[in-house]
């Protein structure tokens, strides 16, 4: 298990224990922010499966190519958020590279 899914699950549960206390409280800003960090968990939780998942890949990849896999996953596990907008840009060049004019 990856350490962003442990962070994920605990501000998921913060953000629900935040939730709470602001229904309790009538404290409206509190269950927007609670909102936001159960969304961020649940985010942070779905990128720990994500690397999980590909760590279980780069064990079943051919000799030569675990070695360069390891390295861009600790990247990816050092930098979340590097690695998502690397990600969605090549999804957008990609997108677009795909268009017909």
């Amino acid at each position: 298990m990856t350490d962003q899914r442990i962070e994920g699950a605990v501000t998921e549960t913060g953000g629900k224990l935040q939730n709470g206390l602001g229904r309790l409280t009538g404290d409206s800003k509190l269950q927007v922010d609670s909102k936001l960090n159960e969304i961020k968990g649940k985010a942070q939780n779905a990128y720990g499966r994500v690397i999980d998942g590909l760590d279980g890949m780069v064990d079943k990849a051919p000799a030569d190519l675990r070695d360069p896999a390891r390295k861009g996953l600790d990247f990816a596990r050092r930098k979340p958020l590097v690695t998502t907008g690397i990600l969605a840009g090549a999804a957008v060049l990609l997108s677009a590279l795909g268009r017909k004019r």
